[in-house]
């Protein structure tokens, strides 16, 4: 296990603030307490207990993978959380807005996996640096259990031809995989515990192994965007984190305020379809978590 990236009183110290533009990425950055980690992973389980076989509009998977902020408050707070808001100002600046936040989980002894890909491919924000995606681990993320790799310096390039696979056993919605052959040797591992988090930019190559460990991979994976970055044309649905949408163009999401109420719900189908239509365009199916 690395020891934790020492911070300044919480926050990025200049060396580490260009150590992530520099390499796209930083690890392991502590955030919480292992123990404030572990609750956070007992209520996760707890919703997923109570609310399996409930009468939800849509598989509970679909709300805990796609915008869990705007329908789950585990999701909301976790994504607010100071410790974790403190080191991606160093990123971003005081200006902070949560493009979405999701819990991404890989069951113990699966075959899922994440192939290599750039985040940024889908989301009709383009080529931007103004993105960052913060993954909170809740469980050990090791080699064995899949946690993510990443392509140093990857972040330069601009976004590459990707192709859609629709493979089942890749998590990602439509399969996508960088059409671009990654080096083995070009792979680094991202390991981080519970109470420890990961940053990355939207451009950084990376994708995740399976799970062949005892135990869930269970990690809350955040992507936050400066205001500047939110596009002129269309919609962008946000979250304020900190600060102010200095840009006045995202349309600002109240927080949820109890698990899958009844007006979160419909809010969290009207976004997901909106997002669907640019997550998906030119895609050969409509098969995957926005379909």
């Amino acid at each position: 296990m690395l020891a934790s990236l020492p911070l300044d009183h919480g926050t990025l110290p200049a060396a580490l603030r260009t150590q992530y533009w520099q390499d796209g990425f930083l690890f392991p950055v502590p955030v919480m307490d292992p123990a404030e980690a572990a609750e956070m992973r007992a209520e996760l389980q707890q919703i997923e207990r109570d609310w399996l076989d409930a009468d939800l509009p849509l598989p509970l998977n679909t709300y805990k993978r796609v915008n869990a902020n705007i329908v789950m408050p585990l999701a909301h707070r976790i994504a607010m959380h100071p410790g974790v808001l403190d080191v991606v100002e160093g990123v971003l600046g005081p200006d902070i807005l949560v493009f979405s936040a999701e819990f991404f989980i890989k069951e113990p002894r699966t075959t899922q996996i994440v192939s290599m890909h750039q985040d940024l491919t889908y989301w009709g924000l383009g080529a931007v640096d103004g993105l960052v995606t913060a993954w909170v681990a809740l469980s050990p993320a090791t080699p064995a259990s899949g946690c993510m790799d990443f392509v140093r310096g990857s972040h330069k390039d601009a976004i590459l031809p990707h192709e859609d696979t629709f493979d089942a056993n890749n998590l990602l919605s439509r399969g996508q995989e960088v059409a671009v052959d990654v080096d083995e040797a070009d792979k680094v591992n991202i390991e981080i515990h519970p109470g420890q988090m990961s940053l990355h930019h939207g451009l950084t190559i990376h994708g995740s192994g399976p799970n062949v460990s005892d135990d869930r991979r269970i990690a809350a994976v955040i992507r936050y965007m400066r205001p500047d970055i939110v596009p002129a044309e269309g919609r962008t649905e946000a979250m304020l984190a900190r600060g102010s949408d200095t840009s006045g163009r995202a349309t600002l999401l109240p927080a949820p305020q109890a698990n899958f109420e009844p007006a979160a719900l419909a809010l969290y189908e009207d976004v997901r379809q909106a997002q669907a239509k640019v997550m998906m365009d030119g895609a050969a199916t409509n098969k995957g978590i926005y379909a």
